[in-house]
């Protein structure tokens, strides 16, 4: 018996060694193939002095279709040369298991969150089967027990015999018109949502052509018609279109006002002659004002013009250098400007709030409203008429905090923020990015905010300014590929809010919920990490729990300019890597 039990270690070893020769016997992976060879079309290039030969020069040469023929071939060699690359190293069986593993979390939500607007709620839906969105509204106050985030088209209007939806435009239709292309640039309905204003590129004129819609009818009307437009305004509570033309080298140069209904032509109200003079035009969120900024080398200015009579003289509220940014809003007789123009002439580095006086501005007129504070930067800011909101950053920290409007008048400006009592708005942790959501109602108390994080999907939130609670409306549904439950402990019960078919987005009752964070998975880390000169670099990393150990692969992201930020929103296509033990790493290289 021990003779036996000693041979069963030579067999099992007969046999391993028998397994590993069958795998070594196997055929060898094809060689990798020779890469493809452009041509090589030397021409020489000086720049500071220097001279030498770009060898690939003609690459750039997009006016030479020649040139551009030689590109497509070589291009469509280069791709058939990584593919034959990944087959050689038998990767081409993993890309397809990575292809199929993203593209199952890449379902989009067929409708984008309804926001309300007045008595509207406007959205945007994708029939099934078409290439291209429906934009459309319904009424806030007809069967609001049909009104829900997932399915808004739902809902029949028995009294008028027709859906509640209204299809404002579909852009499917418009592919039609424009040659089987859909693709628009500007979108405004009017403030008295009759009219919507859009611009449609029309590929055969290499532009976008201004197109004016009835919503009542359903037709479009004569006028205006304008090619090469940039920027579009309503005035007159809707019964004019303030607008912007470019030339033919795309400079935005002259300002047009066109009257709903006329039969008249459109009016010149301004034409900027200078080469390098640029306009553009937007209408203040309480649609009182049109705000002209005019661009130059050497200058910035913004113009207010009344939107009730937009033919009337405007007005230079403020001037500046040129190639900052300028944003004036209007709150109750008061202008606010939000810029990062140069104080008193020092250039500084984020943007800073302003207020002046609507009665008699001018570009002498403003006072700082907030003290600068070295550690708190004002990333963004949003009106509506009962509150500020304010996106701060303070080191690695976003805030987001409401204001009450009007200032009170007890504070003299400039004054601390603390003086102002902010409100902080709930937030998840790891927060890496808020955007402000499209907010077109300037008379609700409910603002919509996009708030992101490493470690959990964009959540489309909104917040009740008068008592502070918040709902989402919309994120990813982050699945188990295999079992298909919910990532997180909480997003269920939030989902069951969300998808209420008695949601309100004006109740005043909004109630709060728990994030959908993924933080139960992944964990997200921070750390200042001296570079080779001493100075200390954010770095954020994300990893996998579950699969966290010594020598993990990373993956490092390190681009950054001008200050900004990394982009580091949770990425879906990530998680292949996050669930293979990968280390995603941010270094915020610019921001020291």
């Amino acid at each position: 018996m021990r003779r036996h039990l000693d041979l069963l270690p030579r067999l099992l070893l007969r046999r391993h060694i028998h397994r590993r020769s069958r795998t070594a016997s196997s055929p060898p992976l094809p060689p990798p193939p020779n890469p493809p060879r452009p041509p090589q079309k030397p021409e020489p290039v000086a720049i500071h002095g220097e001279t030498w030969q770009d060898n690939y020069a003609w690459m750039g040469s997009l006016s030479d279709a020649a040139a551009m023929r030689h590109m497509d071939v070589h291009m469509e060699a280069e791709e058939k040369y990584a593919e034959a690359c990944l087959a050689a190293a038998g990767a081409d069986r993993l890309a397809r298991k990575l292809q199929l593993e993203m593209a199952s979390r890449l379902a989009s939500d067929a409708c984008t969150p309804p926001a309300r607007w007045g008595p509207w709620l406007y959205y945007r839906r994708a029939d099934e089967g078409k290439q291209y969105p429906v934009l459309c509204r319904r009424s806030a106050a007809l069967h609001g027990v049909f009104i829900s985030y997932s399915d808004p088209s739902a809902g029949f209007d028995f009294t008028a015999g027709k859906r509640i939806e209204q299809k404002l435009v579909d852009y499917n239709k418009e592919a039609e018109r424009f040659g089987g292309y859909s693709y628009e640039e500007l979108s405004e309905v009017s403030p008295d949502h009759r009219f919507i204003a859009y611009t449609m590129y029309d590929k055969d004129k290499d532009s976008f052509t201004l197109l004016v819609r009835d919503l009542v009818t359903g037709t479009l009307c004569d006028k205006p018609r304008a090619d090469r437009v940039s920027n579009i305004s309503w005035a007159m509570d809707g019964k004019a279109l303030v607008y912007v033309v470019t030339n033919e080298d795309r400079r935005p140069y002259r300002l047009f006002c066109s009257i709903i209904g006329s039969n008249k032509d459109d009016i010149l109200i301004l034409e900027e002659p200078g080469e390098n003079i640029y306009l553009n035009i937007r209408h203040t969120k309480d649609f009182r004002f049109i705000t002209l900024n005019v661009f130059s080398d050497t200058h910035s200015k913004v113009y207010l013009i009344k939107a009730s009579d937009p033919l009337s003289r405007m007005i230079l509220v403020w001037e500046g250098e040129s190639q900052v940014h300028c944003i004036v809003e209007h709150h109750h007789g008061r202008l606010y400007l939000f810029t990062d123009a140069a104080r008193e002439g020092v250039h500084v580095n984020s943007h800073y709030l302003m207020q002046s006086d609507a009665e008699s501005p001018g570009p002498k007129s403003w006072k700082n409203v907030f003290l600068e504070e070295p550690d708190i930067i004002l990333e963004d800011v949003d009106f509506c008429s009962t509150h500020m909101v304010l996106i701060l950053r303070q080191g690695r920290k976003l805030r987001l905090c409401s204001v009450n409007l009007p200032l009170p008048e007890n504070i003299h400006v400039p004054a601390h923020l603390s003086d102002f009592h902010p409100f902080e708005l709930p937030l998840p942790n790891h927060v890496c990015q808020i955007l402000s959501g499209p907010n077109y109602d300037y008379q609700s108390s409910t603002m919509r905010f996009t708030i992101s994080s490493p470690v959990m999907p964009d959540a489309v939130v909104d917040y009740n300014l008068l008592n502070g609670k918040w709902q989402i409306v919309q994120q990813q549904n982050m699945l188990h590929e295999r079992t298909k439950v919910l990532y997180g402990n909480a997003f269920a019960s939030s989902m069951g809010k969300l998808s209420s078919d008695s949601a309100d987005l004006s109740s005043p009752d909004l109630g709060d919920c728990d994030w959908n964070e993924l933080s139960d998975y992944y964990a997200c880390e921070h750390y200042d990490v001296p570079s080779k000169d001493g100075v200390l670099v954010p770095l954020t990393l994300v990893y996998s729990r579950k699969h966290k150990r010594e020598g993990n692969p990373g993956l490092l992201h390190g681009h950054g300019a001008y200050g900004e930020i990394l982009d580091k929103r949770w990425r879906s296509e990530l998680k292949s890597l996050l669930d293979r033990g990968w280390v995603i790493a941010y270094a915020d290289v610019r921001y020291v």
